[in-house]
């Protein structure tokens, strides 16, 4: 087997040496791009950006979470989450209001046959979690500070985004043992703009990843592929309430054999043969990547979780949020907020998270 780190580190390095040598033109509207990190996310598809935030931004995230677990998780109301064909068509209204609010998704393998939780998490309840989503950067504390943080405005500008929109946050906890597989998905399937995608990905690392428990998996150059599924609600829903709730439209024919699952049975040399190459962070680090980027993450079969905190933007001009995705706001006058608004925009929504 090829050294995954070796082989992780030679792609980039041709990956940056390219780059440089060719024109380089914006996969979201096709003109030039100037700056190096640019050229490369643009080249790539995805940027890794090391010690994008301190490690106390960090600590002050993963506190926040636990306090948020603690004080406001009835695990009463809550629902599981996976990423399988079954799971994804499955969700229920849960995960619709989940939009602008602070929803709690369990790990399917923590809950009993009664979808309660078993009995080793009842006393520590956030190891049970998969994610939490997808409006925490819609309330006060360091997850709107940091997604609507001069920080990543400019670089969301430098990587030419002209009026960023913000529809969606997620927190991850990628459990340890029993943190699941991510199959392999493009981002834009569940975010989907029109009449081009815009979705662009920023995974911040709050533990350390690596490829034992469960670090970020990406096949390089994929983001100029065209998107292959989009999640849809389901207009037969309307008039049959037996209905699915969401559909996955497959939107041509490809010959990606691994879409929705992983390459052959997922060993490190499977994906390397598919063309991904892992990307372990430090905690503070950031990874960009395109929508259309092809990525995934294994199993966690480690003692150690990796939590991270996602955000998910998109393009503002000359594009328009698809009515059929899964995500729209129950208040439909309420927009999604601008980045470059900073702050104070959404406040007056507070009382509707």
């Amino acid at each position: 087997m090829k050294d995954v780190h070796q082989h992780t580190a030679e792609t980039i390095q041709r990956l940056e040496q390219e780059s440089l040598q060719v024109s380089v033109k914006s996969w979201l509207d096709d003109t030039p791009v100037s700056s190096t990190r640019s050229r490369f996310f643009h080249h790539a598809g995805f940027l890794h950006l090391p010690n994008f935030v301190d490690t106390s931004t960090c600590y002050k995230m993963k506190e926040c979470m636990q306090e948020i677990v603690n004080n406001e998780w009835d695990t009463q109301q809550m629902d599981s989450f996976g990423t399988s064909a079954k799971e994804n068509t499955a969700r229920g209204d849960y995960f619709l209001e989940s939009a602008a609010r602070v929803h709690f998704f369990a790990e399917p393998s923590a809950l009993d046959d009664n979808k309660q939780l078993k009995a080793e998490f009842q006393e520590n309840k956030i190891a049970a979690l998969n994610k939490v989503g997808h409006g925490l950067h819609l309330r006060q504390g360091p997850f709107s500070e940091y997604a609507f943080s001069v920080k990543i405005s400019e670089l969301m500008s430098e990587l030419g985004w002209n009026d960023p929109l913000l529809p969606q946050s997620m927190y991850i906890f990628k459990q340890a043992v029993v943190g699941g597989a991510v199959n392999s998905h493009q981002d834009s399937t569940f975010l989907f703009t029109e009449p081009r995608q815009s979705c662009c990905g920023l995974w911040l690392a709050l533990d350390e990843a690596t490829t034992e428990n469960g670090c970020l998996w990406v096949r390089p150059k994929s983001h100029r592929e065209a998107v292959r599924r989009q999640y849809a609600r389901n207009s037969a829903r309307e008039s049959d309430p037996s209905a699915p709730q969401f559909l996955m439209k497959e939107l041509y024919e490809h010959s990606i054999s691994w879409d929705g699952g992983l390459p052959g049975i997922g060993s490190f040399d499977d994906l390397m043969q598919a063309g991904f190459i892992a990307v372990p962070c430090q905690p503070g680090d950031l990874l960009v990547f395109s929508g259309e980027l092809d990525h995934l993450s294994l199993p966690n079969k480690s003692s150690a979780a990796r939590h991270t905190f996602q955000l998910h933007l998109i393009e503002g001009k000359d594009t328009t949020w698809s009515a059929s995705n899964w995500l729209q706001y129950e208040n439909p006058s309420r927009p999604f907020p601008r980045l470059h608004a900073g702050l104070d925009q959404f406040r007056a929504y507070e009382d509707e998270n």
